[in-house]
């Protein structure tokens, strides 16, 4: 199966032309999205200085994605989550925990300088729903 992008509706601003990247990716049942930011549909920051606020935007942003290549939280095997400071941790996690509140996807979480300075927080997922 040829690689599909995923350009949710929500998400048609991307990519931008000093970020050239797709939302999402996915084949043979695999759905990679990018680094999700907490943009929102007009391509702006939400919740500038809270992390609660982005974590929450970003989750709506990867629930696009993966919506579009029919998919949902379920779907999800593994996150990587980028804090700009490791003092966000237990704000993004509780958002993390509401998210998933059972079965929660493997996880990677470290600090990392992020692409713009209003940036807190940054996810990407892998998501299958291939046959096995």
């Amino acid at each position: 199966m040829p690689k599909r992008i995923l350009r949710p509706k929500k998400l048609s601003y991307l990519p931008l032309p000093e970020y050239p990247y797709s939302a999402g990716t996915s084949a043979n049942g695999l759905i990679y999205s990018a680094g999700l930011v907490a943009w929102d549909e007009q391509g702006k920051i939400v919740g500038k200085g809270d992390v609660r606020r982005q974590t929450r935007q970003i989750f709506a942003n990867l629930k696009a994605v993966l919506a579009e290549a029919g998919a949902g939280f379920e779907d999800i095997l593994k996150c990587n989550v980028y804090l700009a400071d490791m003092r966000y941790f237990s704000q993004m996690n509780e958002e993390f925990r509401a998210a998933f509140p059972k079965d929660p996807p493997a996880r990677t979480t470290v600090q990392a300088a992020l692409a713009e300075p209003e940036m807190l927080v940054e996810i990407e997922a892998v998501a299958f729903i291939g046959k096995l």
